[in-house]
């Protein structure tokens, strides 16, 4: 079981950080297949695609078959379609983006930008037709076949924990799987961080020939580098699990005892002939049979349908934000995508693992109930909502671009239109308004390129590369210094700097505060339905989230952040490309306002939800009374003395009962019984007299038999709200037996009327055996 639960948290590990590094490289794909991010949402759902097309029947036909090494393919899978999503690297040549620098190495070349056209970096032996072309077609399907082979991988797992664990050790293995799951995510971004610093053709070009910079819109890193290196530690997950059997003792001395399946659960061997026979007749129709008035039954319960309604719509904001989390990064403050991964990795994901282990602390330590954990959950997630809010104001203004955000003079001017890009400066240089090989001046104005700021020469060469005599730094801001322009975006004001340190620490805050909620919120999700249903509201559950929420949520978040671009590259057949320059403001707040208006429209559906729990378990007790029919007994005090170790019963409240005293008396050498009913009002009432005549009692010692009405079919009896009938029975003959070993040192005293005491216990126990009965 050990080397099982160490192969099965590697394989947490792995397929944890191989989902996480296509997030981080979702800009990488983005740019090298010049795809909108609407397409790229799309690569992104292929594994919520796959996983669904096939998680029903591996988890069902799963169980039967030889668990471990299905596990064992799920990761081969795995691997194969990790490595078929960084294949495409190899068959679509050099990576070119536009530029005039002719990457010439230790040579200085004049260039006049602005008489003659473009001129792209020369790249010999291998032309593509596109670089999009249908490649990225591959990445989708690579990532769906990741998505069908991790089916097998947790339900078959924690089955197999389940089936082969102690009953106590079963919640620590599962916890430390998701421990260790938790650095999955972790490395995934950090590893994507690290490709990202390396171009994307590093090994096949000198590096000193690249005139662009990490922070470059252009700029395509080793995207392929990590699939490749996830494909490898997917394939070394799955070997160990070729090589477990298909099962293991049963752990806590039972070692030759396989556990129970639910065809053997009635202990008996006739029982298992016959289930087995039945299991094999079972047709899909008796299973549909079962299936549907469960399934109408769950959704039929208020408290969860609204659950289901918030949770996915707190996943479509969390699939959004953390899809395009690090290209907002990117966009709205100006960070490389390297940096932007690892400062994810490094600080978000940590302390959103420390809030979920101190949540669920808090439900242990403080035993919260099911209405607590809810909210909880709502308090904490509604901080971490309000903190999320805050994010608005911290911004960072647009980037000066002439002729998109500012107009060649420097007066602040959005326009989506092309034509803007041209000025009189510009007019006579034959520029493209296609270009985008931006420039910066001195005054802090970034051109789209060399040529749409009227250069007319060029020293340096390479990253180097300075442009001269430019027609529209002198025509708009003469005597502002020389009229030169560099390569590359101009970098952003200071106030952008300290507006992302505050974007940061209230992004980590929020996202630990609502971590806090996430183990809580779980929780009510279980208890608030019927056991019975426990399993098929979590699959429920998984099931719509991951369908409307895991596909969609990426694409319609993709195609608005795509209604903010203000520049598009354009592809050599002519189609539209990347997006290479997106209106700042508006990116924040479409992307922020999407986020906080499907969180915000959770909440109401938790109020609902906090409400509906509240009036469930406002009175739980006087239900469970209500439904738990009882039957006791007293022994009033009478002449024997109250024995010290005698059992109390205690009379639950709000049961009705029949009061019944046998009353057993000695007249003339012989024994008579004789039934009386006490009611309610203390009356006496004969219920049966054996002497056929209404005698008086003559024995000082009676007992009074207390009786409840007949509990319904299926109901438990139970005494004290646990005891039994036979235990109530026992009760009672340890109390006679106490009075009977007190006769027993009595016996030298004939007149003792302690000495019938024995003989009327055992009387007593015949005559409360037929009602009872």
């Amino acid at each position: 079981m050990a080397l099982f639960i160490v192969a099965l948290s590697f394989a947490y590990f792995s397929k944890a950080l191989a989902g996480t590094y296509m997030k981080s490289s979702i800009t990488q794909i983005e740019r090298r297949f010049d795809l909108s991010s609407s397409l790229t949402g799309l690569i992104d759902g292929g594994f919520e695609m796959g996983n669904l097309l096939f998680l029903a029947v591996v988890s069902h036909f799963g169980a039967k078959l030889h668990r471990p090494r299905l596990i064992a393919v799920g990761c081969f899978v795995m691997a194969v379609g990790s490595f078929l999503t960084g294949l495409p690297h190899f068959f679509m040549g050099r990576y070119k983006y536009d530029t005039v620098i002719q990457g010439f190495q230790n040579e200085s070349v004049s260039i006049a930008a602005c008489l003659d056209p473009m001129v792209q970096i020369d790249v010999p032996d291998i032309q593509i037709e596109d670089s999009s072309s249908h490649m990225w077609i591959y990445v989708f399907l690579g990532n769906a076949l990741r998505g069908i082979g991790e089916t097998p991988v947790t339900p078959l797992g924690i089955s197999y924990i389940d089936d082969f664990a102690k009953a106590e050790n079963s919640p620590f293995y599962i916890a430390c799987l998701q421990t260790i799951t938790l650095l999955g995510p972790m490395f995934g971004f950090l590893l994507g961080s690290y490709c990202a610093k390396l171009f994307v053709d590093i090994g096949y070009v000198d590096l000193d020939s690249v005139t662009i910079s990490p922070k470059d819109a252009r700029w395509v890193g080793a995207w392929w580098m990590g699939f490749l290196v996830s494909s490898a530690i997917l394939f070394i997950a799955g070997i160990p699990f070729w090589f477990l059997p298909r099962s293991l003792p049963k752990q806590g001395g039972d070692e030759d005892k396989l556990p129970p399946s639910p065809e053997t659960l009635d202990g008996t061997e006739n029982a298992l002939n016959s289930n087995n026979n039945n299991n094999q007749n079972v047709k899909l129709s008796d299973i549909a049979k079962g299936f549907l008035p469960s399934l109408r039954r769950l959704l039929g319960t208020p408290t969860y349908f609204l659950l289901l309604c918030a949770s996915l719509l707190k996943f479509n904001s969390f699939i959004g934000l953390l899809t395009f989390k690090a290209k907002y990064m990117e966009q709205q403050f100006g960070q490389s995508a390297s940096r932007a991964n690892f400062l994810i990795g490094v600080l978000n994901l940590p302390v959103v693992a420390v809030g979920i282990f101190l949540g669920g602390l808090l439900m242990k330590r403080y035993k919260l109930s099911v209405v607590s954990g809810a909210q909880l959950s709502f308090v904490t997630s509604f901080m971490a909502y309000l903190l999320v809010l805050l994010q608005f104001g911290t911004k960072c203004d647009n980037i000066p671009v002439a002729g998109l955000t500012v107009l060649y003079n420097g007066t602040p001017n959005v326009s989506y239109r092309g034509d803007m890009l041209f000025s009189e400066c510009n007019s006579e240089c034959s520029c493209s308004a296609q270009e985008w090989d931006p420039v910066c001046s001195e005054n802090g104005i970034t051109y789209i390129s060399p040529c749409m700021a009227g250069c007319l020469s060029s020293s340096g060469y390479g990253k180097n590369t300075v442009f001269h005599n430019c027609s529209c730094v002198s025509s708009h801001f003469p005597g502002e210094g020389n009229m030169s322009v560099s390569l590359g975006q101009c970098p952003r004001s200071k106030d952008c700097s300290r507006s992302f340190t505050s974007y940061m620490a209230v992004s980590v805050l929020s996202s630990f505060i609502n971590s806090l909620g996430a183990t809580p919120g779980y929780m009510v999700i279980i208890r608030c339905i019927s056991p019975e249903l426990k399993s098929l509201a979590l699959g429920i559950q998984t099931l719509v989230v991951r369908t409307l929420g895991g596909i969609p949520a990426p694409v319609y978040f993709g195609a608005l952040i795509d209604s903010t671009c203000l520049k598009w590259a354009v592809k050599k057949c002519g189609g539209r490309g990347a997006c290479r320059l997106y209106h700042s403001d508006m990116y924040r707040i479409i992307f922020l306002g999407l986020i906080t208006c499907l969180s915000g429209s959770s909440y109401f559906f938790m109020i609902a939800v906090i409400i509906l729990l509240r009036r469930q378990f406002r009175k739980p007790e006087a239900v469970k009374e209500m439904q738990r029919p009882e039957i006791e007994l007293q022994i009033p005090s009478g002449p024997t003395e109250e024995q010290p170790d005698t059992p109390k019963i205690e009379k639950p409240p709000h049961t009705p009962k029949v009061q019944v005293r046998v009353v057993v008396e000695l007249e003339e050498g012989e024994e008579t019984h004789r039934t009386e009913r006490l009611p309610q009002d203390g009356r006496l009432l004969p219920a049966n007299n054996d002497a056929g005549e209404e005698q008086q009692p003559r024995s000082d010692t009676e007992t009074a038999v207390e009786f409840t009405e007949a509990p319904s079919e299926g109901a438990e009896v139970e005494t004290e709200g646990q005891k039994t009938e036979r235990e109530v029975k026992v009760g009672e003959d340890k109390v006679c037996e106490e009075i009977n070993g007190q006769v027993e040192r009595e016996e030298s005293d004939p007149n003792t009327e302690d000495s019938n005491v024995m003989e009327k216990c055992s009387s007593h126990s015949k005559e409360t055996d037929g009602p009872q009965s």
